[in-house]
């Protein structure tokens, strides 16, 4: 793997990080078994701000490559144990990371040995270090960081995590002769949480000790803190805290020296509120701060002290991912951002002044999906643009040329090309009214060589958890392949999203809270009823497929309806009370607080109702949605004398990762449809 510099306008290219170089650098250094693949993988947080040196992680310690010198130094000498969430200092002369949970700095020119900055971390207690609840369900699956360094390099905020109060639960390999089992500590609804408080430690000063942010307003099991970071001055930290049902968010802002906290203002909803990105500073320090309040996710104007200068953005329509703010010298400031103004199922890119009193200029051309970048200065972005039928492309724009294409950096030629060679249907896009009016998004793929005088089979895929549509007008990937191929074999490929799954809002999402199932059925049951309206679609052959949330709503659907000749479900939670506490209670409420919606929306409760043939999939190692899950409906299907069948995975997670298996379960679900549908 190379590591490139392009030159944006002119698309020359300049080499900074080769592994090659990086490994002969690490062998002249002593390093046993040199490798630099993953730290290049991961190099956007590896790298200094000069772009000159790399951290580097191999034979368990840590390293760095300085490319300008072409020599590597060893920074630990840890061999018997990793270290983790490597971090430069924003000044790029220390080096944060954790070591068995707890965390440490060290100088990045060699200089001097590494420093504990915490010394009481173990299996249960983490310093800088998520923990699975808080990774998957409030941070972000694959963000395990839980450490933020001061803009002055000066100090580091981290979360303190407390695992005890969660019961173990046990995760078997049964391939080993002697099975292994992995504890995971995994919050169920109702049960105790983990026990989080942020810390504040001093980097430059050596007898530093931790300081405690004071969050005792809000009681340890009743507390989530889901986001912190620093004021660009360094001087404060500013916290977002959440009640433990998450209906509401408050936004602190903290003393890092004595820990007092003030609160600047809160949201909540009467269903539940999101974790929100940090503010975003201004040069007169004010500050935007992104809210659903309306339903909608917009941006608003605050003083420093949390006063409201007004709506920056507004209207039925949301904003997907904010870009930042341009502050020229001359001139007024303007924000950039992604938003679904034509069409929810697509996005482009805008840019707005402070004061909302003007509507967003949008800058994007294309009718589909555009995934943006732009440089630091405003004044350059990439789009990587495509559509249902449409392969991506990226290209370069000029913001002070009038919004002027510059050029193609990568086009779909070569892709069209082999396209050209396969036999596809083109995927048709439309908008299919439920039984109350409500707009719900849709994709057809007919089949190769369609002919009306039949009548087709249904294939349909569905997720239909909140917030996560399937039906983009975008290029579909590896699942777009798939569905082609199910087109050429004679099936109607058929996604339709139901409301609480479509991105038209958390006014939209907040339909489902506390009855999950009952809402999204009803949406998937009142598209499918247009579909076989269509003559040449065979309306009592339809199979319905899903995963995680769609497993879930595969085996409610089968449970609850008898539209489905059979249903394919994976990974599905089959009672609500088996999930973790942070997602489940953020919909749900506490078991005791909604014990009918617990109970009315689990499948298990519902097994000896099962409509159709049902194929069940579940990767055993899986630590998100545990095993447990299919087990306890296998069990209920049969106390009901009901016959299914199972598909399990040994050694996989919640998806199936391992090349082999991933094949034998596209097999397993083709076979299952030719044989049933």
């Amino acid at each position: 793997m190379t590591l490139l510099s392009v030159h944006a306008r002119t698309g020359k290219t300049e080499t900074l990080f080769s592994a090659a170089a990086i490994v002969r650098a690490l062998k002249v250094a002593g390093a046993v078994k040199p490798e630099a693949f993953g730290s290049l993988i991961d190099a956007g947080a590896r790298v200094d701000t000069t772009e000159t040196r790399l951290l580097v992680d191999t034979d368990k310690d840590l390293w760095i490559y300085d490319r300008a010198t072409d020599k590597a130094i060893r920074l630990t000498r840890t061999p018997e144990v990793s270290e983790e969430e490597i971090t430069f200092s924003p000044d790029g002369r220390s080096v944060g990371f954790v070591r068995d949970n707890n965390l440490f700095v060290v100088p990045s020119d060699g200089s001097g040995g590494e420093r504990a900055l915490t010394k009481d971390g173990g299996p249960l207690l983490l310093n800088g270090r998520l923990d699975w609840v808080y990774e998957e369900e409030i941070y972000g699956r694959g963000n395990t960081y839980g450490y933020s360094w001061s803009g002055d390099s000066r100090q580091i905020a981290f979360l303190r995590t407390d695992d005890s109060p969660i019961k173990p639960f046990p995760i078997i390999d049964p391939i080993t002769r002697q099975q292994t089992i992995q504890e995971q500590r995994s919050p169920l609804p109702g049960d105790p949480n983990p026990v989080v408080t942020l810390r504040v430690t001093d980097v430059t000063d050596p007898n530093a000790a931790p300081r405690v942010i004071d969050t005792s307003a809000y009681p340890d099991q009743d507390r989530l803190i889901v986001r912190f970071g620093w004021t660009p001055d360094s001087h404060r930290l500013m916290v977002e805290v959440q009640n433990r049902i998450q209906n509401h968010l408050y936004l602190l802002t903290a003393d890092p020296n004595g820990g007092n906290t003030t609160r600047l203002f809160g949201e909540t909803t009467d269903a539940w509120v999101d974790p929100i990105a940090l503010p975003i500073w201004l040069k007169d320090g004010t500050f935007l701060w992104q809210s659903e309040r309306t339903g909608w996710k917009h941006l608003y104007h605050y003083k420093p002290d949390g006063m409201l200068m007004g709506a920056v953005t507004n209207g039925e329509w949301e904003i997907r991912d904010f870009y930042g703010v341009a502050q020229p010298e001359n001139g007024p400031a303007q924000v950039y951002f992604s938003a679904a103004v034509r069409a929810s199922t697509g996005n482009d890119l805008f840019r707005a002044g402070l004061d909302g009193k003007v509507a967003p200029q949008r800058l994007t051309e294309s009718i589909g999906s555009h995934q943006i970048r732009l440089n630091p200065s405003f004044t350059l972005y990439t789009d990587a643009s495509s559509d249902l039928w449409t392969p991506p492309t990226m290209r370069l724009f000029s913001l002070t040329d009038g919004n002027r294409e510059l050029r193609t950096i990568a086009d779909n030629a070569a892709v069209l090309t082999r396209l050209k060679e396969y036999a596809f249907s083109r995927p048709e896009l439309m908008t299919i009214k439920a039984r109350d009016g409500f707009p719900l998004e849709a994709v057809l793929i007919k089949p190769t060589n369609f002919d009306p005088t039949k009548r087709y089979p249904v294939y349909q895929e569905a997720y239909g958890g909140p917030g996560f549509a399937t039906v983009r007008n975008s290029w579909g990937g590896n699942r777009g392949l798939f569905y082609q191929m199910l087109a050429q074999k004679g099936y109607i490929v058929w996604l339709c999203d139901n409301r609480s799954a479509s991105d038209k809002g958390a006014v939209s999402q907040w339909t489902m809270y506390k009855n999950p199932g009952e809402g999204e059925l009803r949406d998937v049951e009142d598209g499918l009823a247009w579909l076989k309206q269509q003559p040449w679609v065979d309306g009592d052959r339809v199979a319905l497929y899903g995963w995680s949330y769609g497993g879930f709503l595969v085996q409610y659907a089968l449970t609850h309806s008898k539209s489905f000749k059979l249903g394919i479900a994976g990974a599905g939670v089959s009672d609500w009370s088996l999930y973790d506490s942070v997602y489940t209670e953020r919909y749900m409420d506490l078991p005791s607080a909604n014990p009918d919606g617990y109970k009315k929306s689990a499948p298990v409760n519902s097994a000896a109702n099962l409509g159709g043939k049902l194929l069940l999939i579940h990767g055993l190692a899986d630590d998100n949605v545990h095993l447990q899950n299919t087990l306890q409906m296998v069990y209920a299907l049969e106390q009901a004398e009901k016959q299914y069948e199972l598909a399990l995975y040994p050694r996989s997670r919640h998806g199936i990762g391992e090349p082999t298996l991933a094949r034998h379960l596209q097999q397993r679900i083709l076979d299952f449809l030719t044989a049933n549908l």
